[in-house]
């Protein structure tokens, strides 16, 4: 596969993630897509889904084994995005997974203080 190829492909499972359309992202993790792929920005599939509020596609990533603790290059955690965005259903499925709430810059923790959010 050339560079511009996975480029391509990278473009198309973040947009996927992004607009929790879990069963066409299910048919690309069933052909060896890693559940932890990352965008250009390296915010992971997870990210995106958690971001944007898709519970269903967090579930499937999170029983597809990806690590809830992968933070995108601006140091932010899936469960700090979900929190921002007040998704209460990802947070718990996130904490279900083990995420941590130390990790990251603002930590889950700290987002949780600022935006008066549970954990």
């Amino acid at each position: 596969m050339t560079p511009e190829e996975q480029t391509r492909i990278q473009a198309v499972v973040a947009d996927l993630a992004r607009e929790g359309r879990t069963a066409v992202l299910e048919q690309f993790l069933d052909r060896g897509l890693s559940a932890d792929q990352q965008d250009s920005s390296g915010n992971s599939l997870l990210m995106l889904a958690a971001y944007h509020g898709h519970a269903e596609t967090v579930e499937t990533l999170l029983r597809r084994g990806a690590d809830p603790d992968v933070c995108n290059a601006r140091d932010q955690s899936p469960i700090a995005g979900a929190l921002v965005k007040g998704e209460s259903e990802i947070v718990d499925l996130l904490r279900a997974a083990g995420a941590s709430l130390d990790i990251g810059a603002p930590t889950a923790r700290e987002v949780a203080k600022m935006f008066g959010r549970r954990l």
